[in-house]
């Protein structure tokens, strides 16, 4: 089971809710499930409208997940994937900040999901 930990200014308070590792469900899927409204237009992953911030919360560290080439074309045409940042996610195996919730698949690992509420803007990073 994973932790998954839902944060916006449209919240009254973040939301915590436990997901089922390796169900296939995609982030935007558990959100769904639980009333938590993300943003989404496409839910492709050729919009960017559910654009969020993962952090990864815990002590183990984090399972890399392989970029979709639906969300790293987004991802880049969208500024939040430079090519460095994209050689270091590939060479490396470290997650990217920045996902689309309907392409990020929910791991066995507790997260905080942070999104500004507005289709494609990226939540404050300076909170």
């Amino acid at each position: 089971m994973a932790n998954v930990t839902f944060s916006a200014p449209t919240l009254d308070k973040d939301i915590t809710v436990y997901a089922v590792a390796g169900d296939n469900k995609t982030l935007l899927g558990v959100a769904k499930a639980n009333n938590i409204a993300i943003p989404c237009q496409c839910q492709d992953g050729e919009c960017g409208s559910c654009l969020i911030k993962v952090t990864f919360l815990g002590t183990k560290a984090p399972l890399a997940v392989s970029l979709t080439e639906k969300e790293k074309l987004t991802l880049s045409v969208n500024g939040k994937l430079s090519k460095p940042v994209l050689e270091e996610i590939e060479t490396n195996d470290v997650p990217p900040v920045y996902r689309l919730a309907c392409q990020y698949i929910v791991r066995d690992e507790d997260i905080l999901v942070e999104f500004s509420g507005e289709p494609g803007v990226e939540i404050d990073l300076r909170r």
